[in-house]
């Protein structure tokens, strides 16, 4: 079967069989300017409470395509749809979550929490989202550090209180670019199986920009690879480890192999 075949037969199946939540399709974006061509031709479809990762070098277009999801810069050609209408821009329904915790160090956990809310519809419907924060807090472990200023708090538990932030919101689809990357390994792991939890009792729709291979299986249904610039996928490998997934998994010879066949997508055993 050759790599478009696979990645044709792939993507439909894989993951859970929920209903298309965000669909790209025929997507590319250049930049005449610079001459640069960063996407070509990219189609995807992430269905209601799937969790998706897309790998490849640096330079490829990972970070552009994010951009194109999240409605703040236009694909060159092709469409983006949420929830069956097109993304022309920043919409309510999109939770995006970054590398840094990015807490303004003024304002308590509670008040980061609520800061969309606020920005978005006011003091006063903010402050009526508290009880909602305040449950997200518990989900995540933080209950007790409502008062508490970013200072106070861990770079796992900015991370953790990141995570309130974009799920208040109630975002149909959740976009993560490497959010624990700055984090030390064992913190990254245990926020990796936090984050896979959250996903799963909030049902929610994910979709994870990585350089770690090994952090793209333990948390995916399937994983996108893409190809060195123009950046396009050049192979969907479906995860079929059973959930909730575990770090021993990283250890079985299934998982292994997954990690090798994404290695030798992105270059004969060559690093992302």
């Amino acid at each position: 079967m050759s790599v478009t075949a696979a990645v044709r037969s792939a993507a439909p199946s894989a993951g859970p069989e929920g209903r298309p939540v965000y669909q790209l399709k025929g997507v590319s974006k250049a930049f005449p300017r610079r001459n640069v061509q960063a996407l070509d031709t990219v189609t995807l479809t992430l269905r209601e409470g799937s969790f998706s990762s897309i790998i490849g070098p640096s330079g490829c277009g990972k970070s552009t395509l994010l951009k194109i999801m999240a409605g703040v810069l236009p694909p060159s050609t092709g469409s983006v749809v949420l929830e069956g209408r097109p993304v022309t821009g920043p919409r309510r329904e999109i939770g995006m979550m970054f590398q840094q915790a990015t807490l303004f160090p003024w304002r308590t956990t509670l008040e980061n929490v609520v800061l969309p809310i606020e920005i978005r519809d006011g003091k006063a419907a903010a402050r009526g989202k508290h009880g909602a924060a305040r449950g997200l807090l518990e989900l995540v472990g933080l209950s007790g550090f409502e008062h508490v200023y970013p200072n106070e708090l861990s770079g796992g538990m900015a991370q953790r209180a990141a995570i309130c932030r974009m799920l208040i919101t109630e975002p149909a689809v959740l976009l993560l670019d490497e959010p624990f990357s700055a984090l030390d390994e064992l913190s990254r792991d245990f926020m990796n199986m936090e984050l896979q939890r959250i996903c799963r009792e909030q049902n929610s729709t994910a979709f994870l920009v990585t350089h770690s291979i090994p952090e793209a299986v333990i948390l995916s249904d399937i994983v996108y690879v893409m190809s060195p610039r123009p950046g396009r996928f050049v192979d969907a490998v479906e995860v079929d480890l059973p959930r909730p997934r575990t770090l021993h998994m990283m250890t079985e010879p299934r998982f292994g192999r997954l990690v090798d066949r994404i290695r030798d997508q992105l270059g004969q055993g060559g690093s992302p």
